[in-house]
């Protein structure tokens, strides 16, 4: 006798056996290439199979203790301007110079003019600037522009050499080389000048100042202080004029 099946056992079957949606076949997980160890027994490896990326010094060097680890430091873009030539060629500026502007300066002017001149520099740290093209470049009078060239160049940090030519004093603001690029009719040009051979020629011109010849940060840090103290003077001036003027209201 054949069984039976009830309505209720009869949709529970279908439900087995039938899914409501398609079945999809899930991807397998992906897995990282393996990296080979190092060092590799066939030198040729290196150029076709990816190392390891080194996350820790300390262990690298436990794991190869015969061998000098060193990691040096990145390289910024446009730092050097490299050649077969002349390799490493760079742009230097004194840091320091541009803390000590910062402090002594109170106008703008003073600041906006060195600024000036170190960007229009030559290697060896000439500018072939005129007073007009400061004036025009800057939009500032002539007469402005000729009052805050000669406070920046009572301190030695530029001076003049001609008409529209100025020399940057080394300690303060000097670009070694520069690399002009080359066109279709000109070739590029590498140009270097070296920093103690400036300094050898500005001492040996006696007609320079003194402060020129011989020029020190330490001038600047001097100059900082004196006049914080005069401002310093100046403020409790005016604190005790204020304080008398305000006695003398009360008293009357």
């Amino acid at each position: 006798m054949a069984d039976i099946l009830l309505p209720s056992k009869i949709s529970e079957v279908e439900s087995s056996l039938v899914s409501s949606e398609p079945q999809r076949r899930r991807p397998a997980p992906k897995r990282a290439p393996r990296r080979p160890e190092l060092p590799l027994d066939d030198e040729i490896q290196a150029w076709s199979k990816p190392t390891r990326p080194v996350e820790d010094l300390d262990s690298l060097a436990g794991r190869y203790p015969d061998r000098h680890i060193s990691l040096s430091s990145k390289r910024k873009p446009m730092e050097f301007y490299d050649t077969p030539e002349r390799p490493k060629a760079f742009s230097m500026d004194s840091l320091e110079f541009f803390f000590l502007i910062a402090q002594y300066f109170r106008e703008a002017l003073p600041l906006r003019l060195i600024l000036l001149m170190i960007a229009c520099q030559k290697a060896g740290g000439q500018i072939r600037l005129t007073q007009e093209e400061m004036s025009t470049v800057l939009d500032v009078q002539r007469a402005k522009i000729n009052e805050a060239l000669g406070e920046v160049m009572s301190h030695g940090i530029v001076f003049k050499v001609r008409r529209g030519v100025y020399q940057f004093n080394p300690p303060y603001s000097y670009r070694v080389a520069e690399f002009i690029p080359g066109t279709e009719l000109v070739e590029a040009e590498y140009v270097q000048v070296d920093q103690d051979k400036t300094i050898a020629n500005i001492r040996k011109d006696e007609s320079l100042p003194q402060l020129v010849r011989f020029p020190s940060l330490e001038h600047m840090r001097e100059a900082i202080e004196e006049l914080r103290k005069k401002r310093a003077e100046e403020r409790a001036a005016r604190r005790l004029a204020r304080a008398q003027r305000q006695e003398e209201g009360t008293a009357q």
